[in-house]
């Protein structure tokens, strides 16, 4: 009888410790965190800016959302180490735009393969995460050329570190509208063995005093991202300002 009691209070003891466990281990572990995706790429304005676009989501409730409102960090990667960049922070739509202030003092690799890291360090909600964008720099020039009255833009694209030849890409010729741009020709114009396209600008397009600013895209290339040049010239039809009143 003895023996069954001691038996029934050594259970009662270990039943104890064991939930006191539990509600120990229930009360000491945090709480899970969810994981951020950070979205990016890579736009080189010709003589112009470097910049990225950057996307912050989160899948939670299997649901799809922006994360604003966070902070994130910029570095440039290499064989030296990383070097801060700067920083940035996402609007309510969890979108920013970092522009690379002084590019030209990011140093690529033996293949001129630049490298960046976006950061971001976690919070209470979110655990930490990184990106990495790879880039390497184009030459884009572009400009309008008129030959039996009509107009063409001519625009050749290159690498910038070999200077050679980039044949079989397509560009996409476009004019700059406040909401949404004019695309002029055909939507891919591959560049042919000189790197070159030639496209017709059609002459019914208005413009402010006849000009019109026009735009060749290289967009978003596995290699060099999206490379944008810009040309502005009178080739439009102008813009008559009504100014009757009534």
């Amino acid at each position: 009888m003895k023996l069954k009691n001691h038996t029934a209070i050594l259970k009662a003891i270990l039943f104890l410790i064991v939930l006191t466990l539990c509600v120990s281990y229930g009360f000491t572990q945090e709480p899970k965190k969810e994981r951020i995706r950070i979205s990016a790429s890579y736009t080189n304005l010709i003589d112009g800016e470097d910049y990225l676009d950057i996307k912050l989501t989160a899948r939670i409730d299997k649901k799809t959302l922006s994360v604003p409102h966070v902070r994130l960090s910029i570095y440039a990667d290499n064989e030296e180490g990383e070097t801060s960049l700067g920083s940035t922070k996402t609007d309510m739509n969890g979108i920013t735009v970092f522009v690379l202030s002084n590019p030209e003092s990011i140093i690529p690799d033996s293949t001129n393969l630049y490298s960046l890291l976006i950061k971001f360090d976690g919070n209470e909600t979110f655990r930490p995460a990184t990106r990495s964008v790879q880039y390497k720099k184009a030459d884009l020039t572009a400009e309008v050329q008129t030959k039996d009255s009509v107009n063409y833009m001519v625009a050749t694209l290159k690498d910038a570190a070999t200077d050679s030849i980039i044949e079989g890409e397509a560009l996409n010729v476009r004019v700059s509208r406040l909401f949404m741009p004019l695309q002029i020709g055909e939507e891919f114009n591959m560049t042919d063995e000189n790197g070159t396209i030639i496209v017709p600008i059609d002459s019914d397009i208005p413009g402010i005093d006849g000009n019109l600013d026009l735009q060749v895209v290289l967009n978003e290339h596995d290699e060099y991202g999206t490379v944008i040049a810009q040309v502005e010239a009178p080739v439009g039809v102008p813009i008559v300002e009504d100014t009757t009143y009534f």
